[in-house]
């Protein structure tokens, strides 16, 4: 129960970050790549900081249990060589 509060808190803490006017302009950083970091790792947190979003399969990694699914999903494309330059032509430019 208590993974589950802090779970809640901490996606509550990265909603309000990258909602803050502080995080939108030049180079966001600040409270929201604070937490973009600690979640998900710095290669995450340095794309966010260039202004690109966490792509939805980051953002399940947050969901208790069901988080594991998503990372062996990870985990198999990685094993399967797939490159940032076919996730951008397979997600859009948005988000890789």
């Amino acid at each position: 129960m208590r993974i589950k509060i802090a779970m809640g808190v901490v996606a509550g803490l990265l909603v309000l970050g990258m909602a803050s006017p502080a995080t939108a302009g030049e180079g966001r950083g600040g409270i929201g790549g604070l937490l973009v970091g600690c979640c998900f790792g710095v290669r995450t947190a340095a794309a966010f900081n260039d202004g690109k979003d966490l792509h939805f399969r980051e953002w399940a990694r947050l969901i208790p249990y069901a988080g594991v699914v998503f990372a062996v999903w990870d985990g198999i494309d990685g094993a399967g060589g797939i490159t940032t330059t076919q996730l951008q032509q397979q997600y859009g430019a948005l988000y890789y």
